[in-house]
């Protein structure tokens, strides 16, 4: 039987925190939201099917934009695959590039998740501050790469050209280490920002750990599980996954913040290790003509979003029979089917923007 009383509701098409078109199908029962449905798709990209169009190497240009707040994420998957599949080792300078570069990417991401979330409850001033120290890190990508998103740096066997100016780094490291305190100071006390975020969003572990839900959002129920542990450009790394039991909105913020100091400390290290190592050696696999073996290839990687991971097919020839990606974001529009149910209205706006999602990564 009908309930006449409810009343469907449609969120977007709009970018509600989300940097891309997403829509929301809800029913409410006055403000209380009885369901929600996502409805996704708005994208129209064909990542996935115009790999099986394009060799490699023209398809390679295209990966770092599946999520465009951290194509060097993409890079370095794809690369992995060609990498593994040739068995070509990286020198441990190019590795230390790669991190260096990552975690930049990751510390960016991060400032515009913030500054964007703190903006979708209301308040102005911190998006302009986080901006301010992003445009930092986009400045140096420009300078290295040449392009201040879409880098296009990494390549099949190790990097573009070598990396230079190291101080600037350094030096941003130092503001950034100030700024974080300017943050906690203007947004974790402030009294509108903890009504709207701490005991709303509740994740509990099951749910997320069902949902294959990773990243921040995982590590801020509970569950220490980060894949930069196991991963071979992390091996001699030392850090620390932020792990918390809080499971809300407010949580997942204060993860994101920690993770900015961790981030900052595996910048210190690569760059140590660049200092250690000054020759650019590098096995580079020609692009033209480049063929992988039949066969699977997987690759992974711990992205701001969560586990991003990249599937190939290989038939032998020079494009891929089969390519799928795995992004964080596409479990975590899923996962509002039930973190929206049995809240309100006007919670629906912070739940779904502590979650990170971008839909690039979910339209693929």
């Amino acid at each position: 039987m009908t309930n006449t009383n409810l009343l469907k509701l449609n969120l977007g098409p709009q970018h509600p925190s989300t940097h891309g078109v997403l829509r929301l199908i809800l029913e409410l029962d006055g403000e209380k939201i009885v369901s929600c449905k996502p409805d996704v798709g708005y994208l129209h990209r064909g990542m996935e099917k115009m790999a099986e169009r394009l060799s490699y190497v023209q398809y390679y240009p295209t990966v770092d934009r599946i999520d465009y707040l951290a194509g060097f994420f993409y890079s370095e998957l794809f690369c992995e695959i060609i990498e593994k599949a040739l068995n070509v080792e990286l020198s441990e300078r190019v590795k230390a590039i790669r991190v260096l570069l990552l975690e930049l990417n990751r510390i960016a991401s991060h400032l515009l998740w913030i500054g964007a979330y703190l903006m979708d409850l209301g308040a102005v001033s911190p998006f302009f501050y986080t901006f301010r120290e992003r445009e930092l890190i986009l400045k140096y990508f420009e300078k290295i790469t040449g392009q201040r998103m879409m880098n296009n740096y990494f390549i099949f066997g190790g990097v573009r050209r070598d990396i230079f100016d190291i101080e600037d780094v350094e030096e941003f490291l130092e503001i950034l280490k100030t700024k974080i305190k300017d943050y906690e100071r203007i947004i974790d006390s402030n009294p509108i920002f903890l009504q709207r975020t701490k005991g709303k969003g509740v994740l509990e572990q099951n749910v997320a750990l069902n949902g294959a839900i990773t990243g921040v959002n995982l590590r801020a129920s509970g569950v220490n599980l980060d894949f930069r542990t196991k991963h071979k450009l992390y091996e001699g790394y030392e850090f620390t996954p932020i792990v918390s039991e809080g499971k809300d909105c407010y949580t997942r913020y204060r993860a994101r913040v920690l993770e900015l100091n961790e981030s900052s400390k595996l910048i210190k290290q690569a760059i140590e290790k660049l200092k250690q190592n000054s020759a650019l050696n590098q096995t580079l696999i020609q692009p033209i003509g480049l063929k992988l073996p039949a066969g699977e290839f997987y690759s992974e990687i711990e992205a701001p979003r969560g586990l991003a991971s990249c599937y190939v097919k290989s038939d032998g020839e020079n494009k891929p029979y089969r390519l799928k990606w795995r992004t964080g974001s596409y479990y975590a529009v899923n996962l509002l089917r039930k973190l929206l149910k049995g809240t309100y209205l006007n919670d629906a706006i912070a739940i779904a923007g502590s979650l990170d999602i971008i839909l690039p990564e979910v339209d693929k």
